[in-house]
C-alpha cells in the first residue's frame, strides 16, 4: 500500500470517528489556547485528521489522492525508494504543524477559535506539484500550474490579511503552500533549476479536455 492510501485512509477513519463523536473533535482539533496554556502541542498535528464534515473531509481526501500519489512517486524518485517515503510522511506531517503556526501565535490567548482539516499538507502538495511542472494544465480552474500558483497564494495572503469570514483558513492554505515549496527546494537544491529550465520552455497548448 502507497502512503498516500494509508494516510488517506488514517485520515478518513479518524474523521469518520469524529463525526460519530464530537469528542474526538474536541479533543484533536487546532486550539491555540490549550497548546498554550496546557501545553498541548499534539493538536498541532493531530488536528489535520480530523474534519469539520463530510465535504470538508471530501475535498481534503480527494486533493491528498489526485496529488499525493504522484508527489510520492516524485520523492521516492528524488530521495530514493528507501528514504523517499519517509522524506513524504515528514514533509506531509510537518506542513500540517507549520502551517498551525501562524494561528497558534495569533490566537493562543483566545479561547474561542479552533480549527481542524489537513488543508495545510494539501496546499503543499498542490504547491509542489506546481513546482515541478509549472505549465501543466489544472482541470478546475483552467489555467497553467504556474497561474494557478501565484492566484492561489496570492489570493490566500488577502484573505488572510482580512480574515475573511468565510469559514476557511486561508492561512493554513498560505502557510501549507509556502512551505511545501521551500521544502523541495531545500532538500532538493537541484530543482530549483529545474524549475527555471520548465518556465524556459514556455507554456504548453491546454490539452484535449479544453
Amino acid at each position: 500500500m502507497s502512503i498516500t492510501l494509508a494516510i488517506l485512509i488514517l485520515t478518513v477513519l479518524i474523521s469518520l470517528q469524529g463525526f460519530k463523536n464530537m469528542n474526538v473533535i474536541e479533543r484533536l482539533k487546532h486550539h491555540p489556547w490549550s497548546e498554550h496554556n496546557k501545553k498541548e502541542y499534539y493538536r498541532l498535528l493531530a488536528s489535520g485528521f480530523v474534519h469539520a464534515n463530510t465535504t470538508h473531509l471530501f475535498i481534503n481526501a480527494f486533493v491528498l489522492y489526485m496529488f499525493g500519489m504522484h508527489i510520492e512517486s516524485v520523492f521516492k524518485a528524488l530521495y530514493g525508494s528507501g528514504m523517499g517515503p519517509v522524506y513524504f510522511i515528514f514533509m506531509y506531517c510537518s506542513a500540517i504543524v507549520v502551517a498551525d503556526m501562524p494561528t497558534h501565535f495569533r490566537y493562543k490567548n483566545s479561547f474561542s477559535y479552533s480549527a481542524v482539516g489537513a488543508s495545510g499538507a494539501t496546499s503543499a502538495l498542490v504547491l509542489i506539484y506546481c513546482l515541478l511542472d509549472p505549465w501543466s494544465w489544472f482541470l478546475y480552474p483552467p489555467v497553467p500550474a504556474i497561474i494557478f500558483a501565484a492566484g492561489f497564494i496570492y489570493y490566500s495572503h488577502w484573505a488572510d490579511k482580512r480574515q475573511y469570514g468565510d469559514g476557511i483558513g486561508h492561512s493554513a492554505h498560505l502557510f501549507g503552500a509556502l512551505y511545501g515549496i521551500l521544502f523541495i527546494l531545500l532538500t532538493k537544491p537541484v530543482m530549483i533549476m529545474n524549475f527555471v529550465s520548465k518556465i524556459m520552455e514556455g507554456p504548453q497548448w491546454p490539452p484535449p479536455f479544453f
